[in-house]
């Protein structure tokens, strides 16, 4: 049994112990598929939807091959084109920590603020962030999201309703300070 560290054991399969070609293929090219997508994403969890996004286009179109080393070559084609569009989406969508922003922080206070917004979802933190922190109005939030004002009311009051939650599930009290109430954060 060769061990390493990419190295997937083969298992029995659920359909009565016989391993179909699709597990058989799985097994066989997971190993490489991963050394090859780790150097081009740098992290295994793009790694591994990477893999698992192209397993799917192998079982999506079930290509016909010539040999077995015609199949490892559209795979190895497939997993490298895969992780080029991850990457490049990556490069086109920055993502900045926490730790990039510390920089920009005007106080401490700041960022508590960010680190509580990041964990709202999508919707209500936009809201929250253009209404308290940029300063917009509810008139103006709505036509810069293309929602109506009663959709920026509503979900400012979601999200003023989930920070309460994220901060009293971290034994956090809420809107003590004034700044604190107009931005609807936790302190410790």
């Amino acid at each position: 049994m060769r061990l390493s560290l990419f190295y997937i054991p083969a298992r029995v399969s659920s359909k009565g112990g016989v391993i179909t070609k699709t597990e058989e293929l799985v097994i066989r090219y997971s190993n490489m598929l991963f050394k090859i997508c780790l150097v081009i994403l740098g992290n295994e969890q793009d790694v591994q939807d990477a893999i698992q996004e192209t397993f799917l286009r192998y079982l999506k179109s079930m290509p016909e091959f010539q040999s077995e080393e015609h199949e490892k070559a559209w795979l190895i084609r497939v997993a490298v084109n895969v992780s080029k569009d991850m990457r490049r989406f990556q490069l086109r969508h920055p993502k900045v920590s926490i730790e990039q922003l510390e920089d920009y922080y005007e106080s401490p206070q700041d960022g508590e603020i960010l680190e509580e917004l990041l964990e709202l979802p999508y919707k209500l933190k936009v809201v929250i962030y253009l209404h308290y922190i940029e300063g917009y109005r509810i008139k103006e939030v709505a036509s810069i999201l293309n929602i109506s004002q009663d959709a920026v009311k509503k979900r400012l009051q979601r999200g003023r309703e989930e920070l309460r939650l994220l901060c009293s599930g971290k034994g956090m009290s809420y809107g003590r300070t004034k700044a604190e109430r107009s931005y609807g954060s936790c302190t410790h």
